[in-house]
């Protein structure tokens, strides 16, 4: 995913930052966010002044994160969330915005929490967001659309409209309309799915455990107009 699109859909969303604070306020030291994007959250914690390692597989997303660093205490590292190895523990793992829902299934769960229970501190905590409830829709031909997520970078503008999320025998399929508008007129359009794998928390605490986790306490981020509300199951090593 290019740094301009993730940034347009993912970046202005906030509601989470006071949990992700307040758990490494509260477990320490060092954190290690995984699916890190452009440092939404890394780059948060690590202004409040926290040890940040940020995991993702995508190199343009790290690299634009790793410039917007400047002198943070930060590391970013170039991985699979599923098959890594970092050669360091952490106090807390965190997993924002439905991450887990993205690792191919029950088996890419299973090899991101045996990699994570590797990884933490013994009692370290992994608390990991998943969204279990999507509202099924589809804006229908002709009829009003939601709001698009809107930017101009170097004179090309970017639109990102929601068109439907639809449920799968796997889980749901959020689609989105991408349309880019240069200034001499140039238009591009494509389409975007994302598939999210159906997983709840009692799912998800059960494969934990079969990894090594225990399960601890939950936790609610509460839904907006523009992003789904979120379940983060804590699991402790």
């Amino acid at each position: 995913m290019s740094v301009v699109w993730h940034d347009l859909e993912c970046g202005s969303y906030v509601e989470d930052l006071p949990l992700w604070r307040a758990l490494a306020d509260r477990h320490g030291d060092p954190v290690l966010d995984v699916g890190a994007g452009t440092g939404r959250i890394a780059l948060d914690l690590a202004r409040h002044g926290h040890a940040v390692t940020a995991l993702d597989h995508d190199p343009q997303l790290l690299a634009e994160l790793r410039r917007r660093a400047h002198q943070l205490e930060l590391t970013a590292v170039l991985a699979d969330a599923r098959d890594f190895e970092l050669g360091r523990r952490f106090a807390l793992c965190l997993v924002p915005m439905q991450t887990i829902q993205l690792l191919g299934g029950a088996n890419g769960r299973a090899r991101f929490l045996r990699c994570a229970r590797r990884h933490l501190d013994p009692g370290g905590v992994l608390a990991v967001a998943l969204t279990d409830e999507l509202e099924i829709y589809e804006v229908p031909h002709g009829s009003p659309v939601p709001l698009a997520d809107v930017c101009e970078r170097g004179g090309v503008v970017y639109s990102s409209q929601p068109t439907a999320v639809r449920a799968d025998p796997a889980g749901f399929v959020l689609e989105r309309r991408r349309e880019t508008m240069s200034a001499d007129g140039q238009r591009s359009v494509c389409h975007d799915e994302i598939l999210l794998d159906r997983l709840d928390p009692t799912a998800l605490e059960r494969e934990a455990a079969e990894a090594g986790l225990k399960p601890g306490c939950r936790a609610r981020i509460e839904s907006t107009p523009d992003y789904a509300g979120s379940a983060v199951v804590m699991l402790s090593a």
